[in-house]
């Protein structure tokens, strides 16, 4: 977002990249799907279901309990979340201009 006087530009989009195929509620992990394009550490994620939307960053990746800078699509892979998420949730990575 880009603020200008009072008003404030919204300059990002979404791009869909994969879904929540299980979530383990005692770590707050989330197994995801990566079905469209790829998704880093750092990247910020919006997860939008039927009673779950939130946006956070990514700290962390992790493919078979090993840490991963990216994970690219055909992959599942872990992420540590901040609010409860469910399965069928969709992913979406948050693309700014």
């Amino acid at each position: 977002m880009k603020r200008q006087g009072i008003y404030t530009i919204i300059t990002s989009m979404e791009e869909r990249i994969g879904s929540v195929i299980k979530f383990f509620e005692k770590n707050h992990v989330a197994a995801v799907k990566i079905d469209f394009g790829e998704l880093s550490v750092g990247d910020t994620i919006h997860v939008k279901g039927h009673t779950s939307d939130f946006i956070q960053m990514v700290d962390s990746l992790q493919i078979e309990h090993d840490s991963v800078a990216e994970a690219k699509k055909g992959t599942s892979v872990g992420i540590k979340l901040k609010e409860h998420g469910r399965e069928h949730d969709e992913v979406y990575k948050v693309v700014e201009d």
